[in-house]
């Protein structure tokens, strides 16, 4: 079997565009790195190594049936405060949304700090952020307040898992 090499990135097609796959080996373990959103018309790149063609498999699992689960080695990111963020969007089930405020009011925080670190989220579709919506509707998504790429995909995760 051969040797990952230390970083990879692949690009996997999405039924609203694309996502970019990076995985790093970290202490000797692979493990996903970063997760992108991409446009529809990117270059598509197979993955080439075995994780990221679990993920992709998970992803394709996924995208048929929104309660698939994601079962892949995130690479540690984020501040204390954004770990506190994503830990508590994966309580957020399929299906299910809640406010920046309920969890800011849950890890004692802002629903701005909250938002901020939603936007920052580096494995997106794994981290559901996109369950995160305004208490006066969507909200934003991955750093875009108004109608765009990123809330377009936000709207089909949700469409997708139910909600909308």
């Amino acid at each position: 079997m051969p040797t990952p090499t230390s970083t990879e990135y692949c690009v996997i097609p999405a039924p609203f565009g694309c996502l970019g796959v990076q995985t790093e080996l970290v202490d000797g373990s692979l493990m996903i790195s970063k997760i992108d959103y991409l446009p529809p018309k990117t270059t598509l790149h197979p993955p080439g190594n075995e994780l990221a063609k679990a993920f992709s498999i998970q992803c394709i699992q996924y995208f048929k049936d929104a309660s698939s689960v994601f079962d892949v080695p995130l690479k540690p990111a984020g501040t204390a405060h954004q770990q506190k963020v994503w830990n508590a969007t994966l309580a957020i089930g399929v299906g299910e949304t809640s406010t920046y405020g309920e969890i800011a009011k849950k890890i004692k925080s802002g629903p701005r700090a909250v938002g901020t670190a939603c936007g920052a989220n580096p494995y997106p579709l794994v981290t559901p952020c996109h369950r995160v919506v305004s208490a006066q509707g969507l909200g934003g998504f991955m750093k875009e307040d108004t109608p765009g790429f990123y809330r377009q995909i936000k709207i089909w995760l949700l469409k997708h898992e139910g909600v909308l």
